[in-house]
Formats: structure tokens, sequence, C-alpha cells
């Protein structure tokens, strides 16, 4: 799900692939559904590629924005107060305990949460893939029922 959606570097928000040819991509973006180009020459990541750091290993971005969801029944998150009382390390640490707090900024907790404000408002309500091995197994479970 996450790799269909991209940031765009000197872009605000997020975009959805609609398409590809060649060199270009055609991008819509989520909260206006403008469509437009965007050639290969400007950096354009997938979301699905993007992980924090955490003390241990790398946490991927599909799973920290599935743990916020969860804690907070799927409601958005107040960016501007949190800005304003300097908590965002502390309520990110709520989520996500062992991040590695050297190398996560600030600005990278604001972007995260922006992007799980953006999502949640477009309706999305699941950030991970499930494994293709639990979807054979519960296609199999609903053949032999």
């Amino acid at each position: 799900m996450l790799r269909e959606i991209l940031a765009i570097t000197g872009k605000p928000g997020l975009f959805k692939i609609l398409s590809h040819n060649g060199r270009t991509l055609i991008v819509e973006e989520l909260l206006t559904g403008k469509r437009f180009p965007v050639s290969a020459r400007d950096k354009v990541v997938s979301l699905g590629d993007i992980a924090m750091y955490t003390e241990s290993d790398d946490k991927p971005l599909g799973e920290i924005l599935d743990l916020i969801y969860q804690k907070e029944d799927g409601k958005t998150l107040d960016i501007k107060e949190l800005v304003k009382t300097g908590s965002l390390k502390e309520r990110f640490a709520l989520y996500l305990p062992d991040f590695d707090r050297d190398r996560v900024h600030d600005s990278d907790i604001k972007k995260l949460f922006t992007w799980y404000n953006l999502l949640v408002e477009q309706g999305f309500t699941k950030f991970t893939e499930e494994p293709e091995n639990d979807r054979k197994e519960e296609n199999s479970e609903d053949k032999e029922a």
C-alpha cells in the first residue's frame, strides 16, 4: 500500500502513483486530487522504502504508522500543540520507545506525524501489507470451510 504513495522533494504533501511511462510518472496529490507528471530528475521516494532509526534495527514506516493508528484509535494528532509544547519526541516515544534519539530529529517526527494525519484523513486504516504466506493460508482456510 505505501509503495504507491510518494513524497517528492520540494513539493508539500503526498502523492499516489497513477501510471508511469518510461522516465515519467503520473501522480495525483492525495489532498487535492490534482494530477501532474513527475520527471526522472525529481527526487521521489516511496513511503514503503522509508524506515526510522531505532537502537536495535531500523523500523519500516508502515509498521510505525500502524502503531500510531492503533494507539490513537484512528484519530489524527495535534501536531501544532506538540510543536508548541516541545513534546514531539516524548509523543513519538509512546509509539516507538527505542527510537534513536540522536539520529531521529524533531523535523523527522513532525514530517511522520504530518504524513500520518494526511493518510488517515484520506481514509487509510492499514499501512502494512499482509505477508504473502498469510494470504495463502487464509485463502486455503476459506476453501476448506
